[in-house]
């Protein structure tokens, strides 16, 4: 496959871009009952995402490309089945190859669907 399933690909599931990190993504979220949610990334281009953290976990699994993790100073490469797990408040950015999706969940609430968006 080279994207994800039209039904996890819902417009009233999109990210707004103002959610991103960085630009050239295309995002869905599914939330938890527990306030988690689960994302799907899609980005066709290369890119680099800003340096940031979060107040809960993060895990990545990369499904297709390559998607690089920088956190605690290394540099993990994670390819296809890969995954990581990055631990609450710690540092970290993320580069991509174009063509890449992952699958990311956060322990918390991190997006906002265009819908949902105030801006």
């Amino acid at each position: 496959m080279d994207a994800f399933p039209k039904f996890m690909n819902n417009p009233k599931n999109r990210i707004h871009t103002g959610s991103h990190y960085v630009a050239g993504l295309d995002g869905f979220v599914f939330d938890g009952a527990d306030g988690s949610q689960i994302i799907l990334w899609t980005g066709r281009e290369a890119g680099t995402a800003a340096e940031h953290s979060h107040p809960y976990e993060e895990y990545i699994l990369t499904v297709q490309g390559e998607y690089i993790l920088h956190m605690d100073g290394k540099k993990i490469s994670l390819t296809p089945g890969q995954e990581c797990l990055i631990p609450a408040e710690t540092k970290h950015y993320g580069e991509r190859i174009a063509n890449t999706r992952t699958v990311h969940a956060f322990g918390g609430k991190r997006a906002v669907r265009e819908s949902e968006f105030k801006g």
